[in-house]
């Protein structure tokens, strides 16, 4: 029965090729944090050092998530998407083809975040016109599902490209995807057809929805447990074997594996609290043993859970937003998740110079534990989608009465 719900949406006219444009064009999101990583750290030999490029990143990231989505609604999404590919592909080249001292690496990292391009509230922003409302809920977490493709081959192909040719090159091959996928996104039909209304809202004023502020940070909370995981197992095993990739892999292959099984089960007020609950317990049992097959089976378990996470906050932002808000609501959402993966990767990088790479995993253990408390305490603002379509609210105008 799932299986067909999933066919029949890839048959609809779009889906199929939107999910796979999209997809490549943000394939460098699971290569570029172990990339810069690798890279900056085999340059000034330190994961602290490597750690705050990525946080600088993260932080451009999160300040333009909001802006860019909402300058979609003024520009069109093409110009937009367009401007951001071209100068985020040229500042992580230069990231990649030049050996520069740290403050030249945290403002190219900054600057790449600041223009990286808004790929994904783009395609949640135009899902909703492609199909019904009944189909939805099973698309954003058949999205959710498939994103983990790049967190399952994004860390393996970085790690083999990093150890048999060089980090730079591992950098290289993410700005290739970016830029192909990019435009294969760009010059997808839906693309140029979907118009985002102009929010009347002020920027910022889409927060004071309970239900987006509660998605924002949760998603802070979530990817801040796997930005501190994932600096923690590249520690554990170094540069000199592809081991943290296959774990980082595995990884993602239970988040991959959850949000196909999970993607249909009815979503009620503790949804959220649930699926962290999963993360949670495998991220504590994971901080018990450094152990290759110890990590690969508990960040299996863990990463159950976050696919159908993501699949929960797409839905319930979804549903308790007007059209015109969803792209800056969906960037707020990116903006909480990229300040998470700054916090997360900056703590990881000063416990492993300090304490050890076990102490960067038991971190991501209590990001997670706060992830599954959030929604529980906050599940009066969690709205009950049992039966309910998950759409926007429709934009309406005033309408003049004679």
């Amino acid at each position: 029965m799932v299986s067909a719900s999933y066919s029949d949406l890839l048959k609809t006219q779009g889906v199929a090729r939107i999910i796979a444009a999209q997809l490549t064009a943000r394939f460098p999101g699971g290569m570029l944090s172990l990339a810069f990583l690798l890279h900056v750290e085999q340059v000034h030999s330190s994961y602290a050092l490597a750690g705050a490029v990525l946080g600088a990143t993260s932080i451009g990231q999160a300040i333009a998530g909001p802006l860019t989505s909402r300058l979609m609604g003024r520009l069109g999404m093409r110009p937009v998407l367009v401007a951001t590919t071209t100068v985020c592909a040229a500042s992580i080249t230069t990231i990649a083809l030049a050996a520069l001292p740290i403050v030249s690496y945290l403002a190219l990292g900054f600057l790449a975040g600041l223009s990286w391009p808004p790929i994904q509230p783009a395609v949640r922003t135009i899902y909703p016109k492609m199909v019904n409302s009944t189909q939805l809920t099973p698309l954003f977490s058949l999205d959710a599902s498939a994103q983990e493709i790049i967190w399952v081959l994004g860390p393996v192909i970085t790690t083999f490209v990093a150890i048999q040719i060089s980090t730079s090159y591992a950098i290289l091959l993410a700005a290739v995807f970016m830029v192909a996928g990019g435009i294969w996104f760009i010059l997808s039909p839906e693309v140029g057809q979907v118009r985002i209304p102009l929010a009347r809202r002020k920027l910022g004023g889409v927060l004071k929805l309970p239900t987006v502020l509660l998605g924002t940070v949760v998603g802070f909370l979530m990817v801040g447990a796997v930005a501190a995981v994932e600096a923690g197992v590249v520690a554990v095993f170094g540069h000199g074997s592809p081991d943290a990739g296959w774990v980082l892999a595995v990884f993602a292959a239970g988040s991959l594996v959850g949000g196909l099984w999970m993607g249909h089960l009815p979503i009620g007020p503790w949804a959220l609290a649930s699926r962290m609950a999963i993360v949670f317990v495998g991220l504590a049992l994971a901080a018990i043993s450094t152990n290759f097959w110890w990590l690969c089976g508990m960040l299996f378990v863990s990463g159950v859970g976050i696919a159908p996470a993501l699949a929960v906050l797409f839905s319930i932002v979804s549903s308790s937003v007007k059209f015109s808000d969803t792209a800056e609501a969906y960037g707020w959402i990116g903006t909480g998740q990229l300040i998470g993966a700054a916090l997360g990767s900056a703590v990881a990088g000063i416990l492993i110079d300090g304490y050890g790479a076990q102490a960067a995993i038991a971190s991501a253990g209590v990001f997670a534990l706060f992830g599954t408390l959030v929604p529980a305490l906050g599940r009066r603002w969690h709205p009950d989608l049992r039966g309910r379509d998950v759409g926007p609210i429709p934009d309406t105008e005033p309408i003049q009465v004679l």
